[in-house]
């Protein structure tokens, strides 16, 4: 059985994701419904677990298509030497949901993680009657909810979380945003990603501070072929003014892609290839 560590509660969008991305794979001997799923409060406690030996992976959020990116997971992902496998987009349904034979004239609050909330208000804004609660989880929301066996109360969460905790969902679908997609991590040591299967790889470094130095790697890439999915600069701790750079790039030759890092690898400072992987959608 895969331990896979996630941030959040049984049920979150992370343990959702981890889910449909190995179940993807169809890897022989791997019962996707028993993944054992090691929870995590802290992103970073992500990386302890797998350090730790209590997990085999871990799946991290990095990016969101209506809030953007979580910046501090890519620093994690510059600190900790754990090699990005595979990456899984996920279109993400919030679902109103409360302990069964309820209708939603009969709930008078609502509790959700914040970003779940700011995803739906719009749905709530003809439902006076319903207060919204922030609470850590969306799952755990909804957990606490059915062992407490509250009524009158719901939650906003995943399908999943409805399904683990005996939940009715009145209310599918009520996101305001129906492209609403969160861009998945898989950090796996066992899984053997070989370069003809490979089509993106995630890449950090720093750069000389002088004028044009980030417009001539952009311009080798270019001149390689090298799609640039997402560049994303952050401050170096302790240095002032200096950066470091993460960038996802995209491609269909891993022969022309090897040449291209070999080009710009002596432009580059520190360059650390964070992983090479295929994209799953």
């Amino acid at each position: 059985m895969k331990r896979v560590a996630i941030q959040g509660y049984r049920g979150c969008f992370h343990e959702q994701a981890a889910r449909l991305f190995y179940k993807g794979l169809s890897l022989p001997g791997l019962d996707t419904d028993r993944l054992d799923i090691v929870e995590c409060d802290r992103f970073e406690d992500l990386y302890k677990a797998v350090k730790d030996g209590r997990a085999d992976a871990l799946v991290m959020a990095i990016e969101n298509t209506v809030s953007g990116g979580l910046l501090p997971n890519f620093e994690l992902l510059r600190k900790y030497d754990l090699k990005i496998k595979g990456e899984f987009f996920m279109r993400i349904e919030q679902n109103l949901m409360a302990l069964p034979g309820q209708r939603i004239e009969d709930i008078h609050e609502v509790r959700s993680h914040y970003m779940a909330i700011n995803q739906t208000r719009q749905y709530f804004a003809d439902k006076p009657w319903i207060r919204l609660v922030e609470a850590d989880d969306t799952a755990k929301a909804a957990a606490d909810i059915a062992h407490s066996g509250l009524r009158g109360v719901g939650a906003v969460a995943s399908g999943l979380a409805a399904e683990l905790y005996g939940m009715e969902i009145l209310a599918p679908g009520i996101e305001t945003y129906k492209q609403n997609f969160t861009r998945f991590l898989i950090l796996d040591e066992e899984l053997e990603v070989t370069g003809d299967n490979i089509d993106k790889a995630s890449i950090c470094f720093t750069l000389p501070h002088k004028t044009g130095s980030l417009a001539q790697i952009l311009t080798i890439l270019s001149f390689y072929d090298m799609n640039l999915t997402r560049i994303q600069s952050l401050p170096i701790p302790g240095q002032q003014w200096e950066y470091f750079f993460y960038a996802d790039i995209k491609f269909e030759s891993y022969t022309r892609y090897q040449q291209a890092l070999a080009a710009v690898r002596p432009l580059m400072k520190d360059l650390n290839v964070l992983g090479e992987y295929k994209t799953v959608l």
